[in-house]
């Protein structure tokens, strides 16, 4: 079955949007969001700290262990994580998978010691990446500032080797855009790895979620200002998947 999963990007404890991952602004409290999501219905929740990585601090445990509290659907949790203590302390407050990036690409021995310490179910890959002027799309580190000029590709297959049990991708060209996913972008990865792979960014319509799941084969499909500004729900997008 194909996922629907809404995205809290949380930063100073409150959930935020931006577009191209600029112009943040602030929406809304998580656990309001949270709480309203679970009962509407989402198969999963994955919440951000999306600047901890830059402030060289961890995952705000506290909100980790507040959103689980109003939830009972799978929740995965990202931002800051830099190390197994981390993932440790993240999983111990509450998250039921820890999405790594920036620590990953730095020290990609991580997911292989995280996926045998915690088990590669509990361990997702979150990439930023962008498209190059040769086509290519390359991996962006620290929230999607620094672009390391390592091919997506290569590097989607190295982690699956490695250990990630799951892919998270994120379009950071479509991010906000509201014009839909990047299904070139999804066909390359799911053509690659044999893991889940999440789409993310872009998503501004219902056409948008039957498009991604009919055209790519990714398995779930991550979507924040639709819900968020409540363009639709995700009843809303599940009826309408049922008979689209």
């Amino acid at each position: 079955m194909k996922k629907i999963i809404p995205c809290l990007d949380i930063m100073s404890g409150m959930v935020v949007k931006g577009v191209n991952f600029v112009g943040i602004k602030e929406v809304g409290d998580p656990l309001e969001f949270a709480k309203k999501y679970c009962e509407d219905g989402a198969d999963e929740l994955t919440a951000l700290d999306i600047t901890a990585t830059l402030e060289g601090r961890k995952t705000t445990l506290e909100i980790i262990s507040r959103i689980k509290k109003v939830i009972n659907i799978p929740l995965a949790v990202g931002g800051g994580i830099r190390n197994l203590a981390d993932i440790e302390d993240v999983l111990t407050a509450g998250a039921d998978k820890v999405g790594i990036n920036t620590a990953a690409v730095k020290d990609k021995s991580l997911i292989k010691e995280a996926a045998y310490k915690f088990g590669s179910e509990k361990i997702i890959l979150a990439v930023d990446t962008k498209r190059q002027a040769s086509g290519r799309y390359t991996v962006y580190i620290n929230a999607g500032i620094d672009d390391t000029g390592i091919d997506l590709i290569d590097w989607v297959k190295e982690a699956e080797q490695l250990g990630a049990g799951e892919l998270l991708p994120t379009s950071i060209d479509t991010d906000g855009m509201t014009g839909g996913y990047d299904i070139d972008l999804y066909n390359l990865i799911c053509g690659a790895v044999k893991i889940p792979v999440t789409a993310s960014g872009g998503c501004g319509k219902l056409e948008d979620f039957r498009e991604v799941f009919n055209k790519t084969n990714v398995s779930a499909a991550l979507a924040a200002s639709v819900f968020h500004f409540g363009k639709f729900t995700i009843k809303n997008v599940k009826n309408y998947l049922e008979w689209a």
